[in-house]
């Protein structure tokens, strides 16, 4: 479930809602578009009921964490979708978590303005990530039985809870509880140690033209990419600003209802001996004989640059993977509506080790080396598959991949 944060257009200052994985900001008043550049890791504040003048907070961090947890174990590949809010400082008698308040309540952007002091994390996302795992009851024993973990499609990002001094101690500007005498105590030790706010943790905002012509760049609220239909060329955001992606469309010969998009990883993988398709058929023991073509063929993984439920995400990268050599090559580029990029780069080659676990039809064969295993990558862009509509299910017609429609919208939530 996604959380709501009150945004104001950086042109107008009117005011807007987004939701933590929008990334495009366009205004509904003047109509101006532009990029939320994050600085790190997204910071927000649970907004206070109580609001003085003067009043000054201690601000409390909590670690949200929203993602798929995927572990290779002996017993075969598990997987779990997390969303969960935890505390990060080592404080007795906090919430240990937030609960359901971060998505029932419409949360702000930290501001310079306000009067707080902020708590020092003492946990790392780290630490809050191997929890989730621990939460999702993925766990297992590293080295005998556990050969891989994995955290894929994940948000990560820091909630701050204000506090407000009174006569009678500290107080949750939020609710209105008191906290205990001990926790009070325990947090003005620890508010010693407090920093104030830092400017790179404010957002900031880029303007959706074109690097390369100047052009107005289209895409969907929530696309880590974003396409300029006049030259032809897509971007990515990261913290240094935009960034060329490579890219082309696989059509179909009957006219295509949805162009779905995947990251095409050229990777070998050095200690399975793995550097080209065939290769990669012989290692992972499928019942098929390599084509000779198969050995000048590199290797290319083919993972969903779209969030989607565990199951699907693996079964569609697998079988696209595995039905690469019945893609026809690529077309070019062609202006169309593409489906949202919502799983970024960087995701996309951590589920390179997943894509391979799932291929293998003899587990013992690959499991066992998966803690070795480190994927060369050589070359990364975007395919854009085309899928025809088939009722509930958009299918793709060259390597079989079937998505369901309602799958396809749950994925743009998680």
């Amino acid at each position: 479930m996604n959380i709501n944060v009150a945004q104001e257009c950086p042109q107008c200052g009117a005011a807007t809602t987004l939701t933590e994985s929008d990334r495009l900001l366009t205004c509904s008043f003047c109509g101006v578009k532009n990029f939320l550049q994050p600085a790190g890791i997204f910071r927000y504040l649970l907004p206070p009921t109580i609001e003085e003048e003067d009043t000054s907070y201690l601000l409390i961090p909590y670690i949200r964490f929203k993602g798929t947890v995927f572990l290779v174990t002996d017993k075969g590949l598990s997987h779990k979708v997390v969303d969960t809010t935890q505390l990060a400082v080592n404080v007795p008698g906090l919430p240990p978590s937030l609960g359901v308040r971060a998505q029932a309540m419409q949360l702000q952007h930290l501001d310079p303005a306000t009067h707080a002091q902020f708590l020092i994390r003492t946990l790392e996302p780290k630490a809050i990530l191997h929890k989730a795992a621990q939460i999702s009851h993925l766990t297992a024993k590293a080295g005998k039985n556990l050969f891989h973990r994995a955290y894929i499609g994940e948000t990560l990002s820091v909630i701050y809870l204000p506090l407000i001094q009174t006569e009678h101690g500290l107080l949750d500007a939020v609710n209105r509880h008191s906290l205990s005498a001990d926790t009070s105590t325990r947090l003005k030790n620890k508010a010693l140690k407090s920093t104030s706010f830092h400017p790179q943790w404010q957002p900031s905002f880029l303007a959706s033209l074109c690097p390369h012509c100047g052009a107005e760049l289209e895409g969907a609220s929530d696309s880590l990419v974003v396409h300029c239909f006049v030259c032809d060329r897509c971007w990515k955001m990261d913290e240094k600003g935009l960034q060329e992606v490579r890219f082309q469309v696989v059509d179909d010969s009957v006219r295509a209802g949805l162009y779905l998009p995947f990251w095409k990883l050229e990777a070998s993988i050095p200690v399975l001996n793995i550097s080209s398709f065939a290769d990669f058929i012989a290692c992972t023991n499928q019942p098929m004989l390599p084509h000779p073509d198969w050995k000048k063929k590199p290797m290319q993984f083919l993972v969903p640059a779209f969030k989607l439920r565990p199951k699907v995400f693996i079964q569609a990268g697998r079988q696209a993977t595995l039905g690469q050599w019945k893609l026809p090559e690529g077309k070019g580029k062609k202006r169309t509506d593409f489906f949202p990029v919502t799983l970024s780069l960087s995701e996309g080659r951590q589920a390179i080790k997943i894509i391979l676990a799932a291929s293998a039809a003899s587990p013992k064969r690959i499991f066992p080396h998966l803690p070795k295993v480190r994927a060369v990558v050589k070359g990364a862009g975007l395919v854009y598959l085309s899928f025809n509509d088939q009722g509930h299910d958009w299918v793709q017609p060259h390597t079989g991949v079937a998505i369901g429609k309602n799958i396809l919208r749950f994925g743009r939530q998680m």
